[in-house]
């Protein structure tokens, strides 16, 4: 305790305010992931006292927040997306520091401007009231729509996007506040500076909306005890979660313990079909591509392509030789940390001990930091059957497993054994002759993916309403929510409200016979921009 009262530490944002920790546990530090050093200030380690001040204040604002104008939180989402835009640079290198991902390509062009960009997305959600979906039966007397849930929402962010998905800025955050509940961010410690300015310009935004400045807070971690403690807090009204399966399975239990939903993304392997004619096609451009999407960003994605099928001929050998040969020739990826790492190693040993053949790869790289080699291993389609489990195992990394399948038959086999994933993949050749085979295989896919692609690598994940970010278990808790795509992305933070012969003065604005501008509207089975009995 002697070395911790000579550590000064960062302060946490409680109750409307940037303070001191009540009962700092203990201190990190962010590590540059090239060099394996720590780097930065101090951050703390909250404890219980935190954590339930955090708590207390979002619950007091909770139904406060509830009732604000949609306009007003509008207002404070658009504020906070232009400051981020205008803070780019600081932001860009404090999250390049802290994860290594690269800055000009990965970090400004791509995922900066996509956390704007759906925090936009999620105040025009929020000023239109699109994501209420009003239903009016006049006949019945009745009238619902979706409503905040009057508790706070706790938000956990993952590793692996300082920005996109970050607890304090992400997704999940936009979608909550934009249904009008307090947010409680808990930082990921991979980025913990990276999440500090975010959280200030949240902050500032909020003060200058006029909200409950209590709406967003944030604590940068604390010990896994506390985490579920806090998941089994009945005072909260959902949990946002990105992370492992492990961690996102032991929070759902404590949370059902106690009735508060959570959405959690927990892992997926993304499976990609090769059918058999698009080989002969384009089999060289398509190792290409696919060695390219599994080392982006160093495999660290949620939808890497962490299998893929082939066909067990001589076009499924002349791709998996082209694969190794890019997969040997690529350089060991700088991955965000030792325990990433450490992960690779142990998933990788999972896979060689169920029955896969190793082709390349498979071990940390050389020189400072924490590295692996992109790896490649491979499997005949008997064996992944025999052992599905095991063989789809996640490695969270520049890793996938080729499964050589007989005849497209096999392939329907293979489908029907994988998990859910968040995403499933069909290369088909263009002139239809492959057709058949994705009429006999999509169907068994269809049913354990979120979302079905055709003819593309399943990295890219865009910020659209029509967007799925989802999928059956175990990609994420619930298949009937996704992460990304407003206004979607909203209702997992909202309860459905009916209201029964309620005067029309004394009803939510969204259901008073007044036409909203710009809201659709289910008046008596019919959608309509009109007021009632227009």
């Amino acid at each position: 305790m002697a070395q911790l009262e000579q550590v000064t530490l960062e302060q946490v944002l409680v109750a409307g305010q940037w303070a001191a920790s009540i009962d700092a546990q203990g201190s990190f530090r962010a590590n540059d992931p090239t060099q394996a050093e720590a780097i930065g200030p101090s951050f703390p380690v909250s404890g219980a006292a935190d954590v339930e001040a955090a708590l207390a204040a979002a619950s007091v604002v909770a139904l406060e927040l509830a009732t604000a104008p949609g306009s007003q939180i509008a207002d404070f989402l658009d504020a906070y997306a232009d400051a981020i835009d205008t803070d780019a640079d600081m932001l860009v290198a404090l999250a390049h520091a802290e994860t290594a991902l690269p800055a000009a390509t990965r970090l400004r062009a791509v995922e900066l401007p996509r956390t704007s960009g759906q925090l936009r997305q999620a105040a025009n959600a929020a000023r239109t009231y699109a994501w209420t979906d009003p239903v009016i039966d006049t006949a019945a007397g009745l009238r619902a729509h979706r409503a905040p849930l009057g508790k706070p929402v706790l938000v956990f962010g993952p590793n692996n996007f300082p920005f996109a998905f970050n607890a304090i800025a992400g997704s999940d955050m936009a979608s909550a506040i934009a249904a009008r509940n307090p947010v409680i961010a808990k930082a990921h410690p991979s980025h913990p500076a990276t999440s500090q300015r975010l959280a200030q310009l949240a902050h500032k935004a909020l003060q200058a909306s006029g909200l409950p400045l209590a709406s967003v807070q944030m604590l940068y971690h604390f010990d896994n005890a506390l985490g579920l403690k806090l998941a089994g807090d009945a005072r909260l009204g959902a949990i946002g979660f990105t992370g492992s399966r492990a961690g996102g399975l032991a929070l759902k239990a404590a949370a059902d313990k106690a009735g508060v939903p959570i959405y959690a993304e927990l892992s997926s392997i993304n499976p990609v079909f090769m059918l058999p004619r698009v080989l002969a096609e384009k089999g060289d451009a398509l190792a290409q591509e696919f060695f390219n999407s599994c080392v982006m960003g160093s495999g660290q994605f949620c939808t890497n392509p962490g299998i893929v099928v082939v066909p067990a001929n001589a076009d499924g050998n002349a791709f998996a030789k082209a694969a190794t040969a890019h997969f040997s020739e690529g350089t060991p990826k700088v991955v965000f940390s030792q325990g990433v790492q450490h992960g690779l190693e142990s998933g990788v040993a999972k896979l060689l001990a169920a029955g896969a053949e190793l082709l390349t790869g498979g071990e940390p790289g050389d020189g400072q930091g924490y590295r692996f080699q992109p790896t490649l291993l491979s499997v005949d389609a008997d064996t992944f059957m025999a052992h599905a489990e095991a063989l789809q195992t996640e490695a969270f990394g520049p890793v996938s497993l080729l499964v050589h399948a007989a005849d497209t038959t096999v392939m329907a086999k293979v489908a029907g054994a994988f998990e859910g994933n968040l995403t499933g993949t069909l290369y088909r050749a263009a002139d239809g002759s492959d057709d058949s085979a994705w009429q006999a295989i999509a169907p068994v896919l269809r049913a354990r993916v979120g979302r079905l692609i055709g003819n593309k690598m399943p990295t890219g994940v865009a910020v659209s309403p029509a967007m799925n970010h989802g999928g059956p278990y175990p990609s994420t808790g619930h298949p009937g929510f996704t992460a990304v795509g407003m206004p979607a992305a909203i209702h997992r933070f909202a309860a459905l409200h009916s209201y029964d012969s309620v005067v029309d003065a004394l009803l939510p604005v969204e259901l008073r016979d007044a036409a909203v501008k710009g809201l659709q509207r289910r008046i008596d089975g019919r959608w309509s921009d009109r007021a009632v009995g227009a």
